[in-house]
């Protein structure tokens, strides 16, 4: 028997009526560009968040996970509210309380991940994608995959405080096999980039390990700067800056104008990479990942050594690109490279770690996947 039905058979004393997969995410290119209105381009990795679900029809959300076997939380549905549930369970449990609005019932859930937590790679939208679609399949509710991305986005902002885009729950619901998921996080359009990797380029994924937390406040602040360039420049958001060099003339402070800088450049930058794709030339990606990289050090100020070191030591072995992902201030890096380049690009970056005293980090070799779907 699969093991995680039977940890549910033994947490729930029944089986399980489903089991429900939602990938995490690596953003080829594009960050913090979502909560500007901008542009995206993430793909779906094959790892992700698993969830085995059972339907209750009393009104009870149990919720237990094999990465957290000491702290199970059983509420009631119709009780949740922003704060009464902390911790891992409070993504869960807010998915089911905006799901609540449409239907969505009781459920016994048991979670599994292969994601690392804390590298960057979306694990929190996994499980919250994970679960939507298994209590709205439990419950009969129909909810077209785009909206049901918005929803998992407002109950993570609502019940956990982080104040984030759309992109991690679009790229979990959205994404296909073969493919990066262009996103226009403004109007929700979205369309699929072919993403060949695998025979003549890899992208390796580098867990710096260094943990990261969005929540913290710095996430938080660098999107309330954003927000006040975009106010300053009479913007509805930093998306619609068409004139950059005049906008940084008129932005009264440093900081405004280098958050500025990476937003409008960056969008320019997701713009150039699909240009790419579309043309067959995967490997001239290299130069804007470097590109995006520079640009959140130095501009959006949200890198971290461990990450700038990996970047660094994977384009001295001959990487063609790399860059940090995610939210920054810990999490991971990806290198694009020449598959016969991997083994020395690890050793570089395996070498430079070493050199700083610093935990060897971890490697994942990133393959385009599918989205979220039942599994079971």
């Amino acid at each position: 028997m699969d093991p995680l039905l039977a940890a549910f058979e033994e947490a729930y004393g029944r089986p399980p009526q489903g089991v429900w997969h939602a990938p995490g995410r690596v953003n080829l290119i594009g960050e913090h560009t979502d909560y500007n209105d901008g542009l995206v381009l993430p793909f779906a990795l094959a790892q992700g968040v698993s969830v085995a679900a059972a339907r209750r029809d009393d009104g009870v959300l149990e919720l237990r996970s094999l990465q957290a076997a000491a702290d199970g939380r059983t509420v009631r549905v119709e009780e949740l509210t922003p704060g009464a549930v902390d911790g891992w369970a409070a993504y869960p449990a807010g998915v089911a309380a905006v799901l609540r609005e449409h239907g969505v019932g009781g459920a016994s859930l048991l979670i599994d991940s292969d994601l690392p937590q804390g590298a960057g790679l979306a694990s929190s939208a996994a499980l919250e994608c994970a679960v939507a679609l298994a209590l709205c399949q439990l419950h009969g509710v129909e909810i077209e995959r785009a909206e049901l991305a918005r929803l998992a986005q407002r109950a993570e902002r609502e019940f956990t405080g982080t104040p984030c885009g759309i992109m991690d729950q679009s790229a979990a619901l959205l994404c296909t096999a073969g493919h990066a998921l262009l996103l226009d996080c403004r109007s929700g359009l979205s369309s699929q980039v072919p993403l060949p990797l695998g025979e003549a380029l890899s992208l390796l994924v580098v867990d710096t390990r260094a943990p990261h937390a969005l929540a913290d406040g710095d996430y938080a602040a660098r999107r309330a700067e954003c927000e006040r360039a975009a106010s300053l420049l009479g913007v509805d958001s930093l998306r619609d800056v068409k004139d950059l060099a005049g906008a940084l003339a008129s932005l009264p402070e440093p900081v405004l104008r280098r958050r500025t800088q990476h937003v409008v450049t960056e969008n320019h930058r997701v713009e150039a990479a699909v240009g790419l794709l579309r043309a067959g030339a995967l490997a001239e990606l290299g130069a804007l990942l470097t590109a995006s990289h520079l640009s959140l050090r130095d501009q959006f100020e949200v890198s971290w050594p461990r990450a700038d070191a990996a970047v660094e030591a994977a384009l001295r072995a001959g990487a063609r690109g790399g860059r940090m992902v995610g939210g920054g201030f810990g999490g991971s890096v990806i290198v694009l490279a020449a598959a016969d380049r991997l083994a020395d690009v690890r050793e570089a970056i395996d070498a430079a770690y070493a050199e700083r005293g610093w935990p060897a980090p971890a490697y994942l070799e990133a393959v385009p996947s599918a989205g979220a779907r039942r599994l079971l």
